[in-house]
Parts: structure tokens; sequence; C-alpha cells
């Protein structure tokens, strides 16, 4: 599966979920709840194949953070060879690539912007520029925004509108420096995430 680089709001349609993560997207998905496409609201009749309800909750968490196959199963591999629940050290793992830490931490409105933002080089962790979006963060890194780029028009609006949003728990965010610290793996029911990860074992295991 390639990286979609389509519209976010048709492929949500498709998904069922918000993949953007966004209230624009939310709305647009309130008032069209329903698959895209011309027959998108005949969709759905007849019961799908166990191993079709499998792979569409595989696709929906690889499309939520912006993932292509080949990087998702090899986490998915990793992860089953860690110690404690798989689905749950999966879902960490996708939780501690930096584009997604850039994302929860408000300096971008979407995974998919702040994987541009990343790949930039407008972004340091624990002072030094990183700019794979893939990197992983451990507890107690401090993620910044480059002196340079807080200046940004859309880094300005993107802090702004964190202030008025919940901050992820396992996160400690400091809008005046452009700065937050990743204190802790969230645990599962922290993650308000609409994907059942045991379809996605069951996938893999297959």
């Amino acid at each position: 599966m390639g990286r979609f680089r389509g519209s976010i709001t048709k492929l949500s349609r498709r998904e069922g979920i918000n993949l953007a993560e966004t209230e624009k997207v939310q709305k647009y998905l309130d008032r069209r709840p329903y698959a895209p496409g011309q027959h998108g609201q005949r969709r759905g009749r007849g019961r799908p194949s166990d191993y079709s309800v499998r792979l569409r909750e595989k696709q929906k968490l690889a499309r939520l953070y912006g993932m292509n196959e080949k990087q998702f199963r090899n986490l998915f591999e990793e992860a089953a060879n860690v110690p404690g629940v798989t689905g749950t050290v999966f879902l960490q793992l996708l939780e501690r690539r930096l584009d997604n830490v850039v994302f929860r931490m408000g300096f971008a409105s979407t995974r998919r912007q702040a994987r541009q933002f990343v790949g930039h080089g407008h972004v340091l962790v624990n002072g030094k520029r990183v700019d794979i979006p893939s990197y992983r963060v451990k507890i107690g890194d401090e993620i910044t925004v480059s002196e340079k780029s807080r200046s940004m028009g859309f880094i300005q609006e993107n802090m702004e509108a964190q202030k008025r949003r919940r901050v992820s728990p396992w996160i400690e965010l400091n809008p005046e420096t452009f700065s937050g610290t990743f204190v802790r793996l969230p645990a599962r029911e922290d993650l308000a995430l609409p994907i059942n990860e045991n379809f996605i074992i069951e996938y893999y295991s297959r």
C-alpha cells in the first residue's frame, strides 16, 4: 500500500473515521457519513467477510498514521517480539514516531503536515535537528520548534489553536517556548482511537 497523497477527506469517508483528526474533516463526515463516489450511499450491503473486516482495520490504522505497508508491517513485527500486549505495544511504537509526536504537541495541524514539517528540518530533539519523520522518540526527549521556524504563520496559528485543546496526558507542552516533552508511554485507555487492534493482530497472524 503506497502512501496516499490525495484528499484526506475522501479517504476518511472511505474508511469511516476522521483520519486527519481535525474539526473540518469531522464536520464533512457528519454531513456525508457514507463512502465517496457515485454509489457511496449504496455500499455496505451484505455481511463483509472476516478477512475484509480485518483488512479494513489494518488499512484504517496505517492510513491514520500515514504509513506505507512495508513500514507498518515491519513495526508490527517488532511489536510482536516485545514482551507485553502486542496490540498496545504496537500502538505505543506508532505514537513514538516523531511526526506523530509533533502532531500531538500541536506544532502541526495534521500528521501529514507534521511529516513535512519534520522533513524540512524545522524540529529539534534534545537540541539537535532531526529530519526523519519515523525517528523514535524516547521518554524524556524534548521536542522543540527551531528558533527561525517559530515565526512561520501556520506554526503561530497551530499553537494558538492548541491552547484551546486538551494536551495528550503523556506529553508536557510549553506553548510559550514552542517545546514539549514526551514524559511517558501512553496507556491503551489514553488513546481514543476507533480501532480494534486485535483484528490487525489476526490479520497478520493468518
